[in-house]
């Protein structure tokens, strides 16, 4: 059972863990920051529902088309320059927010979303497949689930401070902080001085079609490696409910860009529990893995589906921080498993072909519960999503059933193959 002394063990006695971690929880609260003020900003120049939608799309499908280059770069490039390159590139665009000023302008900072949504294509899956060698194979589940936390704990802190960033001191404030947060990452992984893959990186031969192409045939041929993406895309599409926080925080409590940051920071919060109190649950066993990833997708539902009734933002902030409760455990547990059960030398495509799926799932998602809350009553809308996303739980689980019963007759865990 995960405790206290575990996440501090690992942290004080592994400093590559530990500089990894910094750098991510510094760039992370800056995202936080750039979001709640450009949904914000967006909102107020267009008082378009799909503006808002194409803007919190813009952020995940490029994920999608990146996904073939950006699994083969982790698995046959230096995944530490992957990810200096990424932040560093990420500043500039972070920067290009600042030239946001009207309504014809919107699409400056839906392009410029777009671009760093690509860079964090390539940075997140070179950052989960080097997690495994920085860290001992029992640390695996604790530094994961440290890691979950500490988005949440972004999410948190960052959208609650974004908030009043933006309506204190102004918009623009909140995208020179997200510039600087990706500049202070790359900063702190040059220091980083473990190997962050296990075989010699390859320079030449790269065909990522390919190379994805093998990623994709690996991951048919392991069955709970499927499951495990299955899971993470059918989550996917229950997402337009976060299209809607903004929106019942502009229009219905009418607290702009502070009830954002509210609506936001309670998502936080639920991303931090969610995974310690399912790592708690699940520790090494495949049968609980699947199950607790069912329950989660199926408490995500709920939670958005009482939020959608609720009255008042404090209510709404309360059902938001339980739907990603369940959010929160479905995104870190399945991610857990396929750094379980994929090998280093295609665990980066296997990792980037979960981030690609999860990214598309999301960025459909989102486009149309922004089109569907022009048309319809935003409340309604985030009902139909959060019952969505109960019933591909149940579905989800029945199809399932085979293989968390042979794990069950088996009693141990499925080999590295």
């Amino acid at each position: 059972m995960l405790t206290l002394r575990s996440y501090w063990h690992l942290v004080s006695s592994n400093r590559n863990f530990r500089r990894l971690w910094f750098a991510q929880l510094i760039s992370l609260g800056g995202d936080w920051f750039n979001t709640i003020a450009l949904l914000g900003l967006v909102l107020e120049l267009t008082g378009s529902n799909t503006a808002a939608g194409f803007v919190l799309a813009a952020n995940m499908l490029p994920s999608f088309l990146a996904s073939p280059f950006a699994g083969q770069a982790a698995d046959r490039f230096d995944r530490r320059r992957i990810m200096i390159v990424a932040d560093l590139g990420r500043v500039f665009l972070a920067l290009g927010m600042l030239f946001v000023r009207s309504p014809e302008t919107v699409w400056i900072g839906i392009v410029f979303t777009a671009g760093i949504s690509t860079f964090s294509a390539f940075f997140i899956p070179a950052s989960g497949a080097a997690l495994p060698n920085l860290v001992n194979p029992e640390e695996l589940g604790v530094a994961n689930s440290l890691l979950a936390a500490s988005w949440g704990t972004m999410l948190a802190v960052g959208a609650a401070l974004g908030g009043w960033v933006a309506g204190a001191l102004g918009r623009d404030a909140a995208f020179v902080i997200n510039a600087a947060s990706f500049l202070f990452s790359a900063l702190l992984i040059m220091t980083v001085k473990a190997r962050f893959s296990l075989d010699r990186v390859q320079t030449l031969g790269a065909h990522p079609f390919r190379d994805m192409h093998e990623g994709i045939v690996y991951a048919r041929s392991h069955p709970k490696i499927v499951a495990l993406i299955a899971s993470k895309g059918g989550y996917g599409f229950g997402v337009g409910t976060i299209v809607i926080l903004p929106i019942l925080a502009t229009t219905v409590f009418n607290s702009g860009d502070q009830g954002i940051g509210v609506l936001f920071s309670a998502r936080g919060i639920g991303v931090i529990l969610g995974p310690l109190l399912a790592y708690g649950f699940v520790g090494q066993s495949d049968r609980r893995l699947l199950i607790a990833l069912a329950t989660s997708m199926a408490i995500y539902g709920a939670g958005y589906l009482a939020l959608s009734a609720m009255p008042i933002l404090a209510a709404a902030a309360f059902f938001a921080m339980v739907a990603h409760l369940g959010g929160g455990a479905q995104w870190i547990l399945s991610s857990y498993g396929l750094q379980r059960f994929a090998p280093d030398y295609i665990r980066g495509r296997v990792l980037s072909l979960d981030f690609g799926v999860v990214s598309l799932s999301m960025g459909l998602s989102s486009i149309a519960a922004g089109k569907l809350a022009d048309r319809f009553e935003p409340r309604a809308v985030m009902a139909g999503f959060a019952l969505f996303e109960i019933a591909y739980a149940l579905i989800w689980l029945t199809a399932t059933r085979t293989l968390w019963k042979k794990d069950a007759e088996r009693g141990a865990l499925e080999p590295r193959t």
